[in-house]
């Protein structure tokens, strides 16, 4: 009942505030119900959350490798503390308290004060940066009256309801801002690996990060974890991590310090339009096989490059982010269904599930070249040269040194570095395959190219039209 009176209350809310009597005696009730209902979650939820003080060590002058404001590298490397605000919030009654990796990251010490002002020193219990989720936990004797926050079902929170953000923005201890949920869901905003991000227009600022997104019922929605902005501000637009995703990364963390994840061992790209209908494919959604790991969960199962995954479980997958969300869910050793598409016919294959390694990364260098072929590229073949150049493994295919602003295959999202394996699924192991490949299909509009990055295979369309 008080998530429905909240909502019928807020139409009340603008006459009062232009200086305006509420209509009747009813609307004075409601008016009144809703201002008692926010207090009393008020009350309730933030003595759940905490000031989280993080002592950090900093490099580079305290900048941190970020550019000096005319555009200069600070040229020095000089150790030095720095003090990190933020939030976190109480989930356990033994000191365990979830906050955002980004507040606690590289520090030597931590501390939180509660809301009647004491103060403890903590220590990290786990960090899991694929989320941004982090637990830390109060050293020494913990208060045997610790109040802990409790969870609801972020699964059944619906755009419109009444959202409370608690924490601790520019320092400003316990301050308490109200909105409403703008979206769920919210996928690709480049901020963690693993997003369904809640967005809220509840006002989010610098020292919120970690703290609490609670419901109309003072159960916790979110983790608060950043905002949109131009300005360094509130600009209406903030982003929580769901408490789902919280209560399991968090499970994991307070019990082996780490988040395990399923692991299907390949390279994986979204569908369009393009693409589906060169492996025919009538459908426009879905995630593509570009390529499988050696010695990985995918090469010893009946998966191919250039199937696309439809599905897990009965569950349609439309997107990359889907599909990783899933998989990462699910528990190594788990055999799951995946719904594919192959050649056109609709198959279901068995899947062993595997567990995440720690990944790496690789970076490419840049070269020059003088020359370009019709579809703005400058290719070169594989030698020792090159191969050192751009750290390329391969023996065959050619590798695009230059790409021409503004072309073709700079408008396909070709870059320096890549290695071309095929042109129209046939393979080019060298520049006389680039060549009469090019030529062979030079009245076609599109071409299919599948390229190699950082070691990566990846399918793309170039569009010879302007």
């Amino acid at each position: 009942m008080k998530k429905i009176m909240l909502l019928i209350a807020v139409s009340v809310i603008v006459p009062v505030f232009a200086g305006q009597a509420p209509a009747n005696a009813r609307d004075a009730i409601q008016l009144d119900q809703f201002n008692k209902t926010l207090t009393e979650i008020a009350k309730k939820t933030i003595p759940r959350v905490v000031n989280i003080s993080a002592r950090k060590i900093m490099k580079n002058g305290g900048h941190n490798g970020q550019e000096h404001p005319f555009g200069k590298k600070f040229p020095f490397d000089i150790p030095h503390k720095s003090e990190a605000m933020g939030s976190g919030v109480i989930v356990d009654k033994k000191g365990y308290i979830v906050t955002n990796n980004h507040v606690i990251k590289d520090t030597s010490s931590i501390t939180i004060t509660l809301s009647d002002s004491r103060s403890f020193e903590c220590e990290v219990v786990g960090t899991d940066p694929a989320t941004d989720i982090a637990v830390i936990r109060i050293k020494g004797n913990v208060p045997d009256d610790l109040p802990v926050i409790e969870m609801a079902d972020s699964d059944k929170i619906q755009v419109g309801e009444v959202a409370i953000a608690i924490g601790n923005p520019f320092g400003f201890t316990q301050t308490v801002t109200m909105g409403i949920i703008s979206a769920t869901g919210r996928e690709g905003v480049g901020l963690a690996d693993y997003e369904y991000f809640i967005q809220t227009d509840a006002a989010i600022n610098p020292g919120n990060s970690g703290g609490a997104l609670v419901n109309s019922d003072g159960k916790l929605i979110g983790i608060n974890t950043a905002i949109f902005s131009r300005s360094g501000g509130y600009m209406g637009i903030g982003f929580a991590i769901p408490a789902n995703m919280v209560k399991n990364v968090v499970k994991e963390l307070m019990t082996s310090g780490k988040v395990v994840r399923g692991w299907l061992g390949v390279y994986i790209q979204d569908v369009n339009e393009d693409l589906a209908a060169n492996f025919g494919y009538d459908g426009d959604k879905g995630v593509l096989i570009a390529d499988i790991m050696e010695d990985s969960p995918a090469e010893k199962s009946d998966v191919k490059i250039g199937d696309i995954i439809i599905g897990v479980d009965g569950k349609k997958v439309d997107n990359v982010y889907e599909l990783r969300r899933v998989i990462a869910s699910s528990k190594p050793g788990s055999t799951v269904n995946l719904k594919l598409v192959r050649k056109g016919e609709t198959k279901t294959v068995k899947f062993t599930i595997g567990e995440m390694p720690v990944k790496t990364a690789g970076k490419i260098d840049e070269t020059t070249s003088p020359s370009e072929d019709s579809i703005g590229l400058v290719v070169h073949e594989i030698d020792e040269r090159i191969a050192y150049q751009f750290r390329i493994k391969d023996t065959s295919g050619v590798v695009a040194v230059k790409v021409k602003p503004g072309s073709f295959a700079a408008a396909a999202g070709i870059i320096k570095g890549d290695v071309i394996k095929e042109i129209e699924k046939s393979p080019v192991a060298d520049i006389g395959d680039y060549r009469r490949l090019l030529k062979e299909y030079k009245e076609k509009e599109t071409l299919l190219f599948l390229v190699k990055r950082g070691g990566v295979n990846k399918f793309v369309v170039v569009k010879k039209t302007d």
